[in-house]
């Protein structure tokens, strides 16, 4: 894996810049390793208001420039189609129970190439597959997040 993909430390981001700027930075890993072909899976865990919905966004947009995301709290998710494959912005908080995933054709939308990028993945559980990078926030001030990414797999 290159150097500017190696994430071995927890990243302080004072700043949403900051924070766009890694979420660009695992954009282009991704692109990099061809994660797209493997169908992978992105887990975004931390408690409200520690920038899960605006890391995805930064990491959809770096992937899709001109697209303009929405939060998908009450859709559940929302697909953005890249010239990679898609990519499925999904919103797990207000989930009732895990097979409520099974209904919207989870299992169809895994196929690859894609990638879905998870918020709330813990609500999923049993029926979600184990993600292969998972990305936890924190808040370490008002504006600062500390985000810990750790990449479970191989990429391609």
């Amino acid at each position: 894996m290159s150097q500017h993909c190696s994430f071995n430390h927890p990243v302080r981001c004072e700043d949403e810049a900051a924070t766009r700027a890694l979420a660009e930075r695992l954009a282009h890993c991704l692109v990099e390793h061809r994660a797209f072909e493997k169908g992978t899976v992105l887990a975004l865990y931390g408690d409200l208001g520690t920038g899960k919905t605006f890391f995805a966004r930064a990491l959809i947009q770096a992937l899709l420039p001109d697209a303009r995301v929405k939060s998908p709290t009450y859709t559940l998710f929302e697909r953005y189609d890249t010239s990679y494959g898609p990519v499925y912005h999904w919103d797990l908080y207000r989930l009732c129970e895990p097979e409520e995933l099974e209904y919207v054709g989870l299992r169809d939308l895994l196929q690859p190439p894609c990638l879905h990028i998870v918020e709330w993945p813990e609500k999923g559980a049993g029926v979600l597959p184990d993600a292969d990078i998972t990305v936890s926030g924190q808040v370490c001030g008002e504006q600062c997040r500390l985000f810990t990414v750790q990449i479970g797999m191989e990429l391609v």
